[in-house]
C-alpha cells in the first residue's frame, strides 16, 4: 500500500513553482495515450543533460546550425540591423547567441527567456561578464503561454527573436502555428531567426535520438527523476526505458518512456496504472522542408526573407521579417 502524502510534500506540491509540473503531470497521467510536455525536460540537470547531447557525434543539429551562424553571420546581421534588442526563446546555455552578438552592430539587450530559472541566471551571468556593455534581462517564463516583456528601451533599433535549435519542431503542428503568431505580435517591426531541423535520411535521424553513450536516454529518464524529487512521485526507473524512433509519415521522431513491466506509479495521492509495454510520450521532434516551414510563417502573420542552409541541407536558419 502506499503510504499517504506527507504534509510537507503536499505544501512542496502546492508551491508556485511545482504546481503547473504537478497539474501538466497529473494529466499526462490520466490521459490515453499519455503524453507530456518536452519543456518539463529542463530543469537544472535536464539542461545539463542537453548540453551533453549537444556535443555528441551523432547529433548533428547543433553543430550544423553553428556553422550556419559563423559563416552567414554577416549577412543575418545586416537583416538584423543596429541596435538591436534580441529576444532568444528557450535560451539555454546561451551559445548560439554568441555568434549574434559578435556580428551585430551595437546591440542595445539581450533578453534570454527560459523555463528554468537556476540554469537561465547562471548562463546570463556569464555573459554579462563577456559582454559588458550589452544590457542582459533574463525572463524566467513558459514561452509556450502567453507573457510579458519588458518595455524597450528608449532609442534601441528593432525587437527580433532568436529561436534556434529545432526547438519549433518540438511542437505540434497546430502548437507551432500558435506560437509563430504569438512571435509575429511580439515581434513587431523586427523579426525571427528561425532555425529547424530538415527532412533527411531516416537512419541519420535515428542516430541523432539514440546515441551510443546512452545521454538521450538519461535526458529523457530525467524527467522521472524529476517528477520523484520535486513532485514525490514514486516512478521507478530501472522499470522504464528509452525509445525513439522516425515516424516518416508524419515526418517527426518521436521520443517515448516505455514501461518495462506492470506498475503503479502514484503522485498527490492518485494511483496510476502502467501496463507493460505502455508509454508516456515525451517528445515530438518534427523535420520541415524549406517550402513547408515559409508557408507556416506566412499563415503566421511574418514575410518572408533570406534562408540558410550547409550544404548538405541537413538544417536551415530563416529570417523572417514581422509586420508593423
Amino acid at each position: 500500500m502506499t503510504p499517504p502524502v506527507s504534509l510537507a510534500l503536499q505544501a512542496r506540491i502546492a508551491d508556485d513553482a511545482n504546481r503547473p509540473f504537478a497539474e501538466e503531470l497529473q494529466a499526462a497521467l490520466a490521459e490515453r495515450p499519455r503524453r507530456i510536455s518536452p519543456k518539463w525536460f529542463y530543469d537544472a540537470k535536464g539542461s545539463q543533460f542537453f548540453d551533453r547531447i549537444c556535443e555528441l557525434p551523432e547529433y548533428y543539429p547543433t553543430r550544423t546550425e553553428l556553422s550556419i551562424l559563423r559563416s552567414r553571420a554577416a549577412e543575418i546581421a545586416h537583416q538584423i540591423g543596429p541596435d538591436a534588442e534580441i529576444v532568444e526563446f528557450g535560451a539555454g546555455s546561451l551559445v548560439k547567441i554568441r555568434l549574434l552578438l559578435d556580428a551585430l552592430q551595437s546591440p542595445r539587450r539581450f533578453l534570454p527567456i527560459d523555463i528554468s530559472g537556476e540554469h537561465l541566471r547562471g548562463a546570463a551571468d556569464l555573459l554579462r561578464n563577456d559582454y559588458p556593455g550589452l544590457e542582459v534581462t533574463p525572463v524566467v517564463a513558459d514561452y509556450t503561454r502567453p507573457f510579458d516583456l519588458p518595455a524597450r528601451l528608449p532609442g534601441a533599433g528593432r525587437r527580433v527573436g532568436f529561436f534556434p535549435g529545432s526547438t519549433l519542431g518540438n511542437f505540434a503542428p497546430d502548437e507551432a502555428l500558435a506560437f509563430l503568431r504569438q512571435a509575429a505580435r511580439l515581434l513587431r517591426g523586427g523579426g525571427l531567426l528561425l532555425g529547424v531541423d530538415l527532412v533527411k535520411d531516416p537512419q541519420l535521424l535515428h542516430a541523432a535520438y539514440n546515441d551510443a553513450q546512452g545521454v538521450t536516454a538519461a535526458f529523457n529518464l530525467n524527467l522521472l527523476a524529476r517528477a520523484n524529487e520535486e513532485l514525490g512521485t514514486d516512478f521507478d526507473l530501472q522499470a522504464f526505458s528509452h525509445a525513439a524512433f522516425y515516424n516518416a509519415p508524419h515526418r517527426r521522431i518521436e521520443m517515448h518512456l516505455v514501461s518495462r513491466r506492470e506498475q503503479v506509479v502514484t503522485l498527490d495521492g492518485r494511483h496510476h496504472v502502467f501496463e507493460e509495454g505502455e508509454t508516456l510520450h515525451t517528445e515530438y521532434s518534427h523535420k520541415f522542408t524549406v517550402d513547408g516551414l515559409r508557408a507556416m510563417a506566412a499563415r503566421a502573420g511574418f514575410g518572408i526573407g533570406p534562408v540558410w542552409t550547409d550544404p548538405q541541407r541537413l538544417f536551415s536558419v530563416h529570417w523572417l521579417p514581422a509586420a508593423q
